[in-house]
């Protein structure tokens, strides 16, 4: 069976050392949500959930330290998106199309989202963007698919994390440690169809 989620995934990080990466979801096996995951400067994993379920999936698809579930919630206004989620909350500024995104741009949709294709370019994937892939393990014998159909910039931030000031934008590194690949070092926020295929 595959899990099919649309929607679009921003990572950065902070001068503070927290590394920070967003999930928003408006179509998922299980309905609209957002979720954040969060890596401390001392490499705590943190994720963030809206609800059991969410957290009970996420968890068992990558790897925390510690889960939380608190209400999720994010907003556009323009090229701003805001994200509240308990004790985190930032607002980021997206820029216009990455030379990543124009790169992306080139490959249809449907190819694109495509799990043997995916399957397929891991590797060269790994060399053009570092640290990030296209395939891997979901955990308990499932395997899990990243199609990146457009890509931007994120040119600037505020964000708190339990009150404090996490300080200026900067490069998502060293890389994030929940799953089998990270976001881009750079500042990103990417449009992705993610695929779980469970066993048979």
């Amino acid at each position: 069976m595959a899990l099919r989620f649309d929607g679009r995934i921003a990572g950065f990080g902070t001068a503070s050392g927290v590394r920070v990466v967003v999930g928003m979801w408006p179509r998922s096996p299980l309905g609209s949500f957002a979720d954040v995951m969060l890596e401390r400067a001392d490499g705590h994993r943190v994720l963030l959930a809206p609800s059991d379920a969410v957290a009970r999936f996420v968890s068992e698809t990558y790897t925390f330290d510690e889960v939380r579930i608190v209400p999720v919630r994010y907003s556009r206004r323009s090229r701003v998106i805001s994200v509240e989620a308990g004790p985190f909350a930032a607002r980021f500024t997206v820029g216009g199309i990455s030379p990543l995104g124009r790169l992306l741009r080139i490959v249809p949709r449907r190819l694109a989202t495509s799990p043997a294709w995916l399957r397929l370019i891991d590797p060269v994937a790994r060399i053009l963007v570092p640290g990030a892939r296209t395939a891997g393990s979901a955990g308990g014998g499932r395997r899990e698919y990243y199609g990146v159909t457009s890509a931007r910039g994120i040119t600037a931030i505020t964000a708190t994390w339990e009150g404090h000031d996490l300080g200026y934008l900067t490069r998502l590194h060293p890389p994030v440690r929940f799953g089998f690949g990270s976001a881009p070092a750079a500042p990103h926020i990417v449009e992705v169809v993610t695929t779980i295929i469970e066993r048979a």
